[in-house]
């Protein structure tokens, strides 16, 4: 390999875990020091399942006084703004898709999720509903995969799924961002107006649950 080649390779390594740090980096520090710790927990832990966009989004935006019955005390959670929460875990989603895309049969050698991603691309070949729905959707189904908060419908299943369906990876990026910044404001904005008024919160989540149903009825019918 030639050093022009090596150092496109190391690139593509190394600017997408970049991006992400520095981003998280400088949005924290733009913060007060208790939201701050907050912040970075809430945006390490969404690398863990199951927590998910739909969880951990709305607990960043929620704050405000609890008493905690055993020790006896009040402790005040800091609020974080939507928009924050919302850009910076779909940025996660975005930086983590990146790295996929770019380099995607070195994510297959790295140890437990190397495993995943060839469990992902063995339903995804055998039609399984989980995913079939996205192969005739192409872009427009991993930008709606990503986009709804279904268990494991990240950056990284939507990369793999993309590159299945045969998506270049700039298509594929592309979709995946569209679909984790679309997903994450809504589900952000969502959670503000839960917080301030339950009734539309309620109706709200009536009109989801069966927007749900009429998906997942579409899907068991193809």
């Amino acid at each position: 390999m030639d050093i022009k080649r090596l150092l496109v390779s190391l690139a593509k390594i190394f600017i997408p875990p970049a991006i992400g740090i520095l981003t998280l980096l400088l949005i924290g520090f733009s913060l007060d020091p208790d939201t701050r710790m907050k912040y970075w927990y809430l945006c390490i832990a969404y690398f863990f399942p199951p927590l998910g966009k739909e969880s951990v989004i709305p607990i960043g935006i929620a704050g405000g006084d609890l008493f905690v019955p055993i020790m006896n005390i009040k402790a005040h959670i800091s609020p974080i703004d939507p928009n924050i929460m919302a850009f910076s875990i779909a940025l996660i989603d975005s930086v983590v898709s990146l790295f996929v895309v770019w380099n995607y049969d070195l994510v297959k050698k790295i140890p437990i999720l190397g495993r995943f991603v060839k469990k992902v691309e063995e339903l995804g070949r055998k039609g399984s509903k989980e995913y079939a729905w996205v192969r005739p959707l192409k872009f427009t189904g991993i930008v709606l995969f990503v986009m709804v908060p279904f268990q494991g419908s990240g950056g990284l299943v939507g990369s793999i799924l993309g590159r299945l369906i045969g998506m270049r990876a700039s298509t594929t990026w592309l979709a995946v961002t569209i679909g984790a910044f679309a997903g994450c404001f809504i589900i952000a904005y969502f959670a503000k107006i839960a917080f301030s008024n339950i009734i539309i919160a309620l109706s709200f989540v009536l009109i989801m649950v069966v927007i749900v149903v009429i998906f997942k009825a579409w899907k068991e019918s193809r």
